[in-house]
Order: C-alpha cells, then sequence, then structure tokens
C-alpha cells in the first residue's frame, strides 16, 4: 500500500502596506511560485485589487501585526512606516523581518542615518540637529544660506523639507513641528548646489551576495520623481563603480535585506553626498521591470527568500521612466489606444488609483538605443497619460 505524499505548503510572504509597490512585487511573485500575504491599510488600496490574501488593518497596531506575522514565513515591506520596537517584538517571537529594524531605524529616522553614514566614512552634506529658530539661524550664519531644513520623521516626496533662504524664515519648520511624527526633529543641512541627483540601487540577501543595478540619473520635480534614465548619461565608469561602490558599502554597514535605494546628490566638482536612504524597491527602480533582466522587485523577493540574486543588467543601452502624475486626464486606460499605436515598444504600468491632482498613478518605460528619442517617446506617453495630449 502506498502513501501519497504530504501537499507542499507554499512558502507565504507578508507584505506590510498595500501601495503600488507591493502591487509590483506581487506581479514578481508569480513566476517565483511565492505566496504573497497583504497587510494592506483599506480593501481598495492598489496591491489589495490584485493580491487574493489580504487583511485590512493597522499595521502600527501590535496585535493586528503579530496575528498577520503568524501567518507568514517572512516579512518585508512597501513602505519604511511600521515603528521598529513592534518589528524586534516580531523578531524576538522568531519572525523573520527583512529588513530588520535595526537597518530600517536608518531609512526612518534621518538623524540617526546621518550620524551612522558620518561615523563610516560616507559623505553627508553638513548636518545638526538644531532645538528652534536661533539654533537653525546660527546653522545657517555658519554654514552659509539657503540651508535645508527637514522633519527627521515622516516627510516624503518633498513632504517636511524646507529650503531656508534667509534667517527670518527660520521658523517656518517649527512652526510645522506639531503636525509632524512623534519624536520628529528638525535637521538642518547644508544646501547642496548640485549638477544633478542620481540612485545607487543594490539588493543585498541575508547570506551577504549583493547585486548593483546601474547608476539612474532622476529628475524631481517639488520633490517628487518625475523621470528617470539608466544608465546616467555622462558618468564615466570610475564615477559610476565608486556610486555602485558606496550604495554596497552602505548596504552591508547597515545590513540591509532587500533592496536599498541610495539617493545622491553629485556636486559640480563630480563627487558625490548621500541625500536620502530607502529600504524597498523604490520609484527610481521602476524602469528595471522592462529594462533590466532582472527587475528591482523579483530581486527583492530573491533576497528576502536568500535565493541567489539575478542579473542587474540592462536589456537595451538606454531606458527612461517616466512617472504618470495625477492630472487632467481621469480615464487612464482610455489613453492606451494612442499610446500604444504611437508606441508600439511602450511598457505601462497602472496603479489602479483614483486620479488626483500630482498623485502617482502609475509610470512609462521606453528603451532602445538612441538616448534623444528614447528620452522623447516616455515623455510624450508620460504626458499623454496626464492629459498634455501635445507633450
Amino acid at each position: 500500500m502506498t502513501t501519497s505524499p504530504a501537499p507542499v505548503r507554499p512558502f507565504v510572504v507578508g507584505i506590510v502596506g498595500g501601495g503600488q509597490l507591493a502591487r509590483m512585487m506581487y506581479e514578481a511573485s508569480i513566476g517565483l511560485g511565492v505566496r504573497v500575504a497583504l497587510l494592506a491599510e483599506g480593501p481598495d488600496v492598489s496591491a489589495a485589487q490584485v493580491v487574493h490574501d489580504v487583511t485590512v488593518g493597522d499595521y502600527t497596531d501590535a496585535e493586528t501585526l503579530r496575528a498577520f506575522a503568524a501567518r507568514c514565513d517572512v516579512i518585508t515591506f512597501d513602505h519604511e512606516h511600521v515603528p521598529t520596537g513592534l518589528l524586534r517584538d516580531l523578531e524576538a517571537s522568531g519572525t523573520a523581518v527583512r529588513p530588520g529594524p535595526d537597518a530600517l531605524i536608518h531609512a526612518q529616522d534621518k538623524v540617526v542615518m546621518r550620524d551612522r553614514l558620518s561615523a563610516a566614512g560616507i559623505p553627508c552634506p553638513a548636518y545638526r540637529v538644531v532645538a528652534d529658530a536661533d539654533a537653525l539661524r546660527t546653522f545657517g550664519d555658519e554654514t552659509g544660506w539657503p540651508v535645508i531644513a527637514k522633519t527627521s520623521r515622516g516627510g516624503y516626496d518633498g513632504k517636511g523639507v524646507w529650503k531656508i533662504d534667509a534667517p527670518d524664515q527660520a521658523d517656518e519648520p517649527f512652526a510645522a513641528l506639531g503636525g509632524l511624527s512623534a519624536g520628529a526633529e528638525i535637521l538642518a543641512e547644508e544646501y547642496v548646489d548640485f549638477a544633478r541627483e542620481l540612485s545607487a540601487l543594490v539588493v543585498r540577501s541575508p547570506s551577504g551576495q549583493a547585486v548593483a543595478y546601474p547608476v539612474s540619473e532622476s529628475v524631481q520635480r517639488d520633490g517628487i520623481c518625475v523621470e528617470t534614465t539608466t544608465p546616467a548619461p555622462g558618468l564615466t565608469e570610475e564615477q559610476a563603480v565608486a556610486a555602485e561602490a558606496l550604495a554596497l558599502q552602505v548596504a552591508g554597514e547597515l545590513g540591509v535585506v532587500g533592496v536599498l535605494a541610495v539617493e545622491l546628490m553629485e556636486r559640480r566638482d563630480g563627487t558625490v553626498v548621500v541625500n536620502e536612504l530607502a529600504m524597498r524597491p523604490h520609484n527610481t527602480g521602476h524602469w528595471s521591470i522592462d529594462g533590466a533582466h532582472t527587475s528591482q522587485f523579483e530581486n527583492h523577493l530573491r533576497a528576502v527568500l536568500d535565493l541567489p540574486l539575478g542579473d542587474p543588467g540592462t536589456r537595451d543601452p538606454w531606458t527612461v521612466m517616466g512617472n504618470v502624475l495625477g492630472g487632467s486626464e481621469p480615464d487612464l486606460p482610455s489613453t492606451l489606444l494612442h499610446c500604444f499605436a504611437r508606441d508600439r515598444r511602450l511598457r505601462v504600468q497602472l496603479y489602479g488609483k483614483e486620479v488626483k491632482p500630482g498623485r502617482k498613478v502609475g509610470h512609462v518605460t521606453a528603451y532602445g538605443d538612441d538616448l534623444v528619442e528614447v528620452r522623447r517617446r516616455a515623455r510624450h506617453a508620460a504626458g499623454y497619460l496626464m492629459g498634455d495630449h501635445d507633450a
């Protein structure tokens, strides 16, 4: 008499946060045969529209998070906002959390990040925690005006960041402090007159394997990324290798597991300083879905599962990703007729979000061997989706 083999239980990756990053992570999980469970903020958020196993709940509630994690083999994130104390409790109970709280704190708190990176010799702007407007004025007098003021916690897409041009504006960030995250401080930084912004994206697994994607040039408008070009035009091989090595150094220093995006400011002399860190798939890596041999989303999951990482190299000489921000076109799928008829190689990702002014609702990707033409194609498609039919 033969016995039937026991059924194989699929490995479950729990993703906290239901935004577009989780949605695209889920797409990458399908080919890997991995089951995804989602802890979402609401039933209709971007990822909850496509993931089958959805728990709607508050990720800051200990019991909700604990019950969700109990169903999962490993936990990862769509965002960096889960309190690290809760994540330490999960680790103590045996849950694998990737990236772990000891790494994630450096993406949650800019003061912690600046102190750690500076101690490791990684280039950062001059900075200081300032307790009040007088201290901010003193910092500005010492380093020169203008200066940048940031909330240490909770800022994103340009929110919680102020350019302070003169001493009489120094009260502005402190007036907003009461509405910011609990425990937030004001961080003063030198104003870097940068030539451009770059993004060095790397992926690291628990066993220590790491890969680096080609460095991208990013264009920001009002604190929001609107376009990336990969590889960054005009970057010498020496500069590119140095930026990739810096990002790999940060990942190793902080013990990151998964994707780490190191946003850099390139000074006019060609040197770089670290601006921000993100420990999750990142907007500046969306080009990799269609432009790289292995997307950032697949490699993030591979890292979380401690699988060998995939090739991060490009498929074509140039890849341009354009973000689609909410504009005058409310019905995005209807615009695809024009976009695809005009450009058969165009790739589009729509996030299932209601169109609101300035909101990230999708992105387009174009690739090829002529940068001018590739950029023109991406800009036209992104513009058309935003309602600018003459883009």
